[in-house]
């Protein structure tokens, strides 16, 4: 039985992170909407190559191999291509093996708005303007840096490293030590040692992460 879609742990990544789109980019910037959309339309069954965040969406979404019947992540597609454009994306989400099935196409428009509707605990993207947003709205996200890849394309174990201050936790413990410097950022912390932090932008997507370790 599929968990519900409420309970769901939820990734959304952008379509210039999971794939390799500077070329398009390219086109975009340098020729305008409309000769995107031509390139892109021309070229729908052209597959593209891998982008940053495609090792970690690989192995994430293999965490429904070893839970195939719950199914319990899933990874959901935010795109600012138009549905038209879009089809060479999914083409290549088909032919790269990877579960995803649902997505949004918001024609140009920034698409931390979607995060709410289809209940995601992180956004993945590699537009730095994107990521604000999301953070701004209170949203969980993060921005790939460029970078050149290197995987494993048969592993299949997950691994991933979180800062604490302002990220599982709040930073108002990180703002004293800014403000005020290390002695000040001691003190506050003994004086509050027996206080739980209220959690930060990534709590959620922690809490979740670690339920797979308890099975």
């Amino acid at each position: 039985m599929s968990y519900p879609i409420g309970r769901k742990f939820v990734v959304a990544v952008s379509s210039n992170a999971l794939f390799n789109l500077e070329k398009e980019d390219k086109i975009f910037h340098e020729k305008g909407l409309k000769e995107y959309k031509k390139y892109q339309t021309r070229n729908k069954n052209k597959i593209l190559g891998i982008g940053l965040a495609f090792p970690f969406i690989k192995r994430f979404l293999n965490i429904n191999n070893v839970y195939s019947k719950e199914k319990p992540v899933e990874v959901v597609l935010l795109s600012k291509n138009s549905p038209e454009t879009g089809v060479r994306i999914f083409n290549s989400i088909s032919h790269h093996c990877l579960n995803i099935t649902r997505g949004a196409f918001t024609s140009g428009q920034s698409p931390y708005k979607y995060i709410p509707a289809y209940n995601i605990s992180l956004l993945l993207s590699t537009d730095k303007k994107d990521v604000v947003n999301a953070i701004d709205a209170q949203y969980a996200a993060g921005l790939f840096i460029k970078t050149t890849i290197r995987d494993d394309e048969d592993g299949t174990e997950l691994r991933v490293a979180f800062d604490f201050d302002g990220v599982i936790a709040d930073d108002e413990a990180e703002k004293i030590y800014k403000e005020k410097g290390l002695e000040a950022y001691y003190e506050y912390e003994t004086k509050h040692v027996k206080e739980p932090h209220n959690p930060g932008p990534l709590a959620d997507f922690f809490k979740k992460l670690s339920f797979f370790q308890q099975l």
